[in-house]
């Protein structure tokens, strides 16, 4: 269904002001929290906040709650979306405002990335004895090799490997296992657990998830375990993970449901605090895979977390089968 022509003007009237204008091109990078774009526009929140009710009242971004912390993004689709993408692509993007709104931006991704990097270094030696506190890693693992299947597995790709317990978990199963991670102290405790697995045909990597460099569709089994509530974009992330899955192939996704322990995102550099189903599946969906599924995990005490884990395939394409 088109706009109307009411609509229309609704969309354009929320898109042409300046600082509204800046915000949709800076959710055009990723979802941002208020807060964060309180520092990129070096504006008072309520000014922010008001400019982004305004956006969100036209349709033109998402407004989700996160514990004690709100994000935005743009909405995924639809005419209103369309009609702001065509906004942002006839701006230039060598204006001086939206340099350095990109610039203030990168400034506030390495200050995350190096509050995570910190808490990384400092914590990998007992990064298994800190999930523990959360969740029955036995009974996780049971349910991860039940999604997995039985493979045996051509290749397998592990986004964010951490200590390298899902490849020493699911390695045994793949004829070829890789694990990516950006922190050389992760991945230097994985490769000690690597070796003593026996696994021989396992390399560990130093890579992005959102830029994994791997070719597209080239790994039967993909896993993103306890990952995305780390990551500022982890639609994208689960894009790149979608974007590896071969035909045929599985992606596994292992992550928290919606909760709202704060202690985490402050004491564990936890930046969401969980994912909503019908979000994971519109990721998933988007990224090209169906058969999607979740299994909820609650937790032994009360206060404590559900895990969450969600599978989905990539479809065979007969047209390639019969070729």
């Amino acid at each position: 269904m088109s706009l109307s022509a009411d609509q229309a003007v609704d969309v354009l009237r929320a898109a042409g002001e300046p600082s509204r204008l800046r915000i949709l091109a800076l959710l055009a990078h990723e979802e941002l929290a208020v807060l964060e774009l309180c520092k990129v526009l070096d504006q008072s929140q309520p000014r922010v906040s008001r400019h982004l009710k305004l956006l969100a009242e036209a349709g033109l971004v998402e407004r989700f709650p996160d514990g004690a912390w709100v994000f935005y993004r743009l909405v995924a689709g639809g005419d209103a979306r369309r009609l702001a993408d065509e906004v942002l692509r006839t701006v230039d993007p060598a204006d001086p405002v939206l340099i350095r709104d990109v610039e203030r931006l990168q400034a506030v991704r390495a200050e995350r990335s190096a509050e995570a990097g910190e808490y990384f270094a400092r914590n990998a030696a007992r990064w298994d004895e800190i999930r523990s506190l959360y969740v029955s890693e036995a009974a996780v693992e049971a349910a991860i090799l039940k999604a997995a299947g039985p493979g045996p597995f051509k290749r397998m790709v592990d986004l964010g490997s951490g200590t390298g317990r899902m490849l020493t978990l699911l390695g045994p199963h793949a004829d070829v296992a890789m694990g990516l991670d950006l922190s050389q102290q992760m991945l230097n405790i994985a490769r000690t657990h690597v070796a003593e697995a026996g696994l021989a045909r396992c390399e560990l990597r130093h890579g992005d998830i959102f830029g994994t460099r791997l070719p597209g569709q080239s790994a039967d089994l993909v896993v993103v375990h306890q990952v995305l509530h780390y990551l500022g974009d982890p639609a994208a992330a689960v894009r790149e993970a979608g974007r590896l899955v071969a035909e045929g192939g599985r992606l596994i996704i292992v992550d928290f449901a919606p909760h709202k322990l704060e202690f985490l995102r402050e004491q564990h550099q936890h930046r969401r605090l969980g994912f909503a189903e019908p979000e994971m599946e519109r990721w998933l969906h988007e990224a090209g895979l169906a058969k999607v599924s979740a299994v909820a995990l609650p937790p032994a005490r009360g206060d404590g977390l559900t895990v969450k884990i969600w599978t989905a395939e990539r479809a065979y394409n007969p047209q390639r089968s019969a070729a």
